[in-house]
């Protein structure tokens, strides 16, 4: 059988890992709760958001049919036949209001369903003559006086939302109905084709609206026999195939979806549309919420082993309290049996003393004390061999009714009566003596022997004192005291080790919180954006005072702009989703990209910075070592006040090492390490703009990806040399720089033909400013379908400037079509999300450039500028 200690062990055991994994079972579904809350109410927002665009954009038509229901003109047209100029006039008049209504068409009716004249009259598809008695929307206007309805055009074939009105004649009888027609696509085409997934279905669950062309058409739940047939009658989706979902939608609105086939779990969120049967969808990707879940997961199971660590360190706290009780209760145990004793002797004493008359000094024989009786005159009548052998008398001494005057004498002699002058020391023993008073101290020897002294008066007269050594009974104090010292340190160094464990499970927990640097991506679009509105805005103010307020925005947003990028790019490195490209490049061209870059902000700050040209043909990423030097030449002008920067290289061997010199304050040796950690920074600086200290950091992390060195020399008060050393490479074909253009001379960028493809609406608009404001001519701004409609036809554009949201396959795709309407290739520039294998084949191979987005408008520019002076 185990011994009841270990079985205790194993039952806490036991109870601290089930406590755990309960714990974290516990965080993970309460988190999981806490973030589909938040998730769905999010939803629920952007639902609310979408829903009211649409609601919006109909109802800016609603109002039209009533007020050509008006008309004198058509309603005399449905009550009595039409002749052919008539017709002719009427469909010019629905030709005209179509136009500046910019709706789909408008059709006026008959009685009898069949219409009369159309805004599309001319197309081969006109809907003159056709018979619409069965569609819904003309029934409901002849029954009710107005309806609604979606579906496919029997003539055009186009999907659309009909809105009609009757026209009545003086009796209020219905002779004739008004119908515009709306495509929604355009609306729909604004909706994200990646992420979220926005669906609009009618009465019977048939999605007709969807931001993914795989759900369109899809019936979300299955069709009873009347629908179908009201479906057959009405045509309402001619004769497209309508397909099955399939999937499964929880209680929790989380469902998993197989066909369409979509990986993951998705939160599914639905809302009716105002004054229609119809209903909006929006499915959003649950991984956030399995992610917080897991995060919740790993705090409470931190927090639970913080807990045991605490409870651990409280009963090691109680298990010491309890051996120092139990040492101070042997110690108490040990001083009552010592008094025990001497209250024994004191008895016997006390019995000798009466007994001293009679000559009866051998009962004092067996104490263990040293015992020595006086009478009243002070004189000594009777003592024991240990009194002697305690202080080493002489034989002589000590006799019958010597005074103990003469014992003090000899003693002091000897030094026994403590320092101070001997008469005194002498006088104050007698008093005590004769006073009659009980006395008890301790005296410590030369020798180091320890006695307790005490003394009490006779009933008749004179004192007996005894003299115990106490020698053994204090080490055993000292040595208790020692061990009560020991206990102390163990448990003031467990303490430690329990403050050590919960700082690291603390530092654990702040690990955590680096997952919200995910949420860093999708805030660059909208703040880069913002930058070229206001940069635009700017262009048109004429006051220097609201010029100056609008610069103060521009830089707080370029510096949370850079604060975001620092962060992304920290979050990319720690992931390991930053792939490095390592090839042999020729270093010229970037440093002498760099140095006109910084050059910019040098030359703005009443710096100097001087670039020393090389040939020279390393083995690296260009794309990474670029950003690398570019964070030293960042802080260089950040940190230097007035002097000069300096850019060069040095060889070393088989390896070059590219040095970054400036004047600025430089780094105490002890801080020289620190600032390559993440929000370090130095406290004094040249500028206003120290950023948040994450440019070194990243430093650090793309060196160590690459597999490169970084050096640092400073002195305070004289600069720093910032250095990353590369190895050299073979050098290679590499084409003649361009040639330098003068300054003076106009703008490459003026008169400059520029299209711009891009699905985000708000960045087309952004974008539509800052080329108009560089003196380019804009002659396309959009979306890449209706890019392919206009380049047929069309001649090419000077700069192309394709905008990748999707992927290498949809960007390629993309330039075929345009590539096949155009006889010239324009210049390309790639504005990449993200850069990865097949966008680098697809740059190189077509000669393009590329740059990262958010696009900085100065860099954009500047690339621009240089590409056309090239080809010029």
């Amino acid at each position: 059988m185990r011994s009841p200690p270990r079985a205790r062990r194993l039952l806490w055991t036991a109870i601290a890992i089930g406590g755990l994994v309960a714990t974290i079972v516990l965080g993970y579904q309460v988190g999981g709760q806490s973030a589909l809350r938040q998730q769905t109410a999010l939803a629920q927002q952007q639902l609310q958001l979408q829903a009211q665009a649409l609601d919006q954009r109909i109802e800016r038509y609603r109002a039209l049919p009533q007020l050509l229901a008006l008309d004198p003109d058509l309603r005399a047209a449905v009550a009595a036949p039409v002749d052919a100029p008539t017709r002719e006039r009427l469909n010019r008049r629905l030709e005209e209001a179509n136009r500046t209504a910019q709706a789909s068409t408008l059709t006026l009716i008959g009685a009898d369903g069949t219409a009369i004249a159309a805004s599309n009259w001319r197309t081969l598809g006109s809907n003159v003559g056709e018979r619409y008695a069965f569609r819904p929307y003309v029934q409901q206007a002849l029954r009710e006086g107005s309806g609604r309805f979606y579906g496919i055009g029997v003539t055009t074939g186009v999907p659309g939302y009909f809105l009609s009105e009757a026209l009545r004649d003086a009796d209020g009888r219905a002779v004739g109905v008004i119908v515009i027609k709306l495509e929604l696509t355009q609306y729909e085409e604004r909706w994200p084709h990646t992420g979220n997934v926005v669906l609009a279905s009618d009465r019977y669950g048939i999605v007709f609206l969807a931001s993914r062309p795989e759900w369109r058409y899809r019936v979300l739940a299955p069709l009873s026999d009347s629908a179908r047939a009201e479906l057959e009658s009405t045509r309402q989706y001619g004769r497209q195939p309508l397909r099955p979902f399939a999937g499964t939608i929880g209680a929790d609105a989380l469902a998993r979806i197989d066909n369409p086939a979509m990986s993951g779990r998705w939160l599914w969120q639905r809302t009716p549309l105002a004054d229609t049967d119809w209903t909006l969808h929006l499915l959003q990707d649950a991984t956030p919420v399995a992610i917080a879940a897991w995060q919740w997961a790993g705090i409470a199971g931190v927090s639970w082993i913080a807990l045991v660590f605490v409870v651990l360190f409280a009963q090691q706290r109680l298990r010491l309290a309890a051996l120092r009780r139990r040492s101070r209760e042997e110690l108490e145990t040990l001083v009552r049996q010592h008094a025990e004793e001497l209250r024994t002797a004191k008895d016997g004493l006390v019995a000798a003393a009466q007994e001293a008359d009679t000559g009866l000094s051998r009962r004092l024989a067996h104490l263990p004390q040293g015992v020595v009786i006086i009478d009243a005159q002070l004189r000594i009548v009777a003592w024991n061999a240990r009194y002697i052998e305690l202080f080493r008398f002489p034989p002589d001494l000590v006799r019958v009714g010597t005074p103990i005057e003469d014992v003090f004498r000899y003693n002091a002699r000897r030094g026994l009566l403590g320092p101070g002058p001997v008469e005194d020391a002498i006088e104050r023993r007698l008093d005590h003596l004769r006073s009659g008073k009980p006395h008890a101290r301790e005296s410590e020897k030369s020798d180091g022997t320890v006695l307790e002294i005490r003394g009490n008066p006779l009933p008749d007269g004179g004192f007996v004192t005894s003299y115990a050594d106490i020698t053994a009974y204090k080490t055993t104090a000292r040595e208790l005291r020692t061990l009560a010292d020991a206990l102390e340190q163990r448990i003031a160094e467990r303490t430690a080790d329990l403050e050590q464990a919960r700082r690291e499970a603390e530092a654990a927990n702040r690990q955590k919180g680096r997952f919200a640097a995910a949420a860093v991506h999708d805030l660059l679009q909208p703040l880069n954006a913002a930058r070229m509105f206001v940069s635009a805005l700017r262009a048109r103010l004429p006051n220097a005072e609201t010029r100056t307020i609008v610069d103060s925005i521009e830089s707080a947003l370029s510096a949370q702009d850079g604060i975001l990028t620092s962060l992304l790019d920290v979050s990319r490195l720690e992931s390991g989703t930053l792939q490095a490209d390592v090839r042999d490049v020729p270093l010229g061209p970037v440093l002498e990209a760099l140095a006109r870059e910084a050059g910019v902000l040098a030359q703005a700050r009443g710096l100097q910075l001087d670039a020393v040209p090389t040939r020279a043909w390393v083995r690296s990423d260009p794309v990474l070592l670029r950003r690398l030097v570019q964070n030293f030449l960042s802080n260089a002008v950040r940190y230097t006040a007035h002097g000069r920067i300096l850019l060069g290289c040095r060889r070393e061997g088989t390896s070059l090492r590219i040095e970054v010199h400036d004047t600025g304050p430089g780094i105490a040796p002890n801080r020289q390490r620190e600032i390559f950690e993440e929000f370090r920074r130095l406290d004094d600086g040249g500028g206003d703009d120290r950023g948040v200290g994450l440019g070194l950091s990243i430093v650090e992390r793309i060196a160590r990806l690459l597999g490169h060195r970084i050096g640092l020399r400073s002195q305070p008060g004289v600069g720093s040399v910032f250095s990353v050393t590369v190895p050299l490479a073979q050098p290679g074909a590499h084409p003649a720089p361009a040639p330098t253009r003068d300054p003076g001379e106009d703008s490459p960028l003026r008169g400059c033909r520029v299209w711009y493809i891009d699905s985000d609406v708000v960045a087309c608009e952004a974008m539509r400013e800052r080329l108009a404001q560089w003196q380019c001519t804009v002659a396309f701004v959009g979306a890449p379908a209706d890019a392919v409609t206009l380049a047929d036809g069309a001649a090419a554009p000077d700069v192309l400037l394709l905008c990748e949201r999707g992927n290498a396959a949809d960007v390629a795709a993309l330039w075929r079509q345009l590539q096949a309407s155009w006889e010239d290739a324009p210049l390309v520039i790639l504005l990449a999300e993200r850069e990865d294998a097949g966008l680098r084949a697809l740059v190189e191979a077509g000669d393009w450039s590329i740059l990262p987005m958010p696009v900085r408008p100065p860099a954009l520019r500047a690339l621009l500028s240089q590409r056309l002076l090239r080809r010029g």
